[in-house]
């Protein structure tokens, strides 16, 4: 029976405030908490509260029978827990019903996995019991920040005792072949590659409201046909997006709400097809062939690669003078200073940098809190001075 894989991603990550040079060496408070607040309590109004209560009336209506999985940061957490619990408990809510999947992810949404192995793995333990004591769910499928992936990052992964890893199916690598069943990468023994679906995500995700799109307006039932017409010659319909595409992306006038109202039930009238959460989907379907993806890619961007957050001389000395104060900063034994390092090791801030142009320049201008990539730089590479400064007592300590 075929079936759809729904997995939305959730995150939020601290915003640095725009911390001048004057602040270096007298203020150690790095993050625009008023900014971090204002825009969770948007995106917690109009996509997180009314699309988890959403998803709850979906799985109360269909009786079980649609289910979705999530990943959400370990910051996105975190921020809920402080400012709003209400969105934290409309997620375990949603974990109650046993319909809903939490995935493993890298706990800060950072790049650890390419820089430091060590503090990769850290986070994604830290993650686990975050989700563990949210959510009482002990994680088998993990994603990568971003979708990040390779077939080194497929096998690493199954070393750390994972089932499952998702990540884009991107046409270079999968040839003429379709993202819609389970793969394999060559150097890996039993884990199973989730791929996405990445025409159909991105119907829903970017086109949906897009008037000069030929498909306008687009109707569960159309969508649903779609789906259907994957019938002998796919498995599993891996429809991977953001989760802000609800009433964030798209806006409510846009009739995203209404649409994914009515998929279920339009999906649901095939009899042969389902929903499944990521563990059910690797537990259902065989490794059909083997996706052999040696470059890391990534689902943002048309290059699917790694260029939204590295390759430009701001992201790579931004980049390469947070890890290295890896070792200095745990040394110190200071749990603040550690926290703060972490938080700037999130990817969003060397997304917040990039010099991209066109479309995929405009949509990195969306998601930055500031007016420039430049001083999108320049307050990090403040701030980062300024933790710099911060260690040097605690380094003279340990020599002495």
């Amino acid at each position: 029976m075929p079936s759809i894989c729904f997995y939305f991603q959730v995150h939020q990550p601290y915003r640095l405030r725009n911390y001048s040079f004057f602040d270096i060496g007298s203020n150690h408070n790095y993050y625009d908490d008023v900014k971090n607040k204002e825009v969770l309590d948007k995106v917690a109004e109009r996509c997180y509260l009314p699309t988890n209560q959403l998803m709850l009336e979906l799985i109360k209506k269909h009786e079980g029978n649609f289910r979705i999985s999530y990943s959400v940061s370990g910051v996105a957490l975190e921020q809920f827990a402080t400012w709003r619990p209400d969105v934290l408990q409309s997620f375990i809510d949603l974990a109650n019903t046993g319909c809903v999947e939490f995935i493993a992810e890298t706990y800060y949404h950072s790049l650890a996995y390419i820089f430091s192995k060590e503090e990769f793995n850290k986070q994604v333990e830290a993650h686990g019991k975050l989700i563990q004591k949210y959510f009482n769910q002990k994680p088998r499928v993990f994603r990568n920040t971003e979708l990040q992936y390779n077939n080194e990052l497929a096998a690493y992964i199954e070393n750390l005792g994972y089932e499952g890893i998702i990540c884009e199916g991107v046409d270079r690598h999968l040839g003429d072949r379709t993202p819609n069943f389970l793969y394999k990468a060559p150097n890996a023994n039993h884990i199973k590659s989730l791929l996405k679906n990445y025409k159909l995500s991105d119907d829903i995700a970017f086109r949906f409201s897009n008037q000069e799109w030929n498909e306008w307006p687009l109707t569960a039932d159309r969508f649903a046909s779609w789906v259907h017409g994957i019938a002998g010659h796919g498995e599993t319909v891996n429809l991977f997006m953001d989760y802000e595409t609800f009433g964030e992306h798209q806006w409510e006038h846009s009739g995203i709400f209404e649409f994914m109202r009515h998929l279920p039930e339009q999906v649901l009238k095939h009899t042969d097809f389902g929903f499944k959460t990521v563990s059910e989907t690797i537990d259902a379907y065989p490794v059909r062939d083997t996706y052999d993806c040696h470059e890391l890619t990534s689902w943002a961007d048309t290059e699917r690669d790694l260029s939204a957050w590295i390759g430009n001389p701001m992201q790579d000395e931004a980049i390469d003078n947070i890890y290295q104060l890896e070792n200095a900063v745990y040394a110190s034994m200071d749990e603040k200073l550690i926290d703060d390092w972490k938080k700037m090791l999130t990817s969003d801030h060397f997304y917040y940098m990039t010099t991209k142009f066109w479309a995929d320049g405009d949509v990195h201008k969306y998601f930055s809190p500031y007016d420039s990539p430049y001083d999108a730089y320049i307050y990090y590479m403040n701030a980062l001075s300024d933790l710099k400064i911060r260690l040097e007592p605690k380094e003279k300590a340990q020599k002495a």
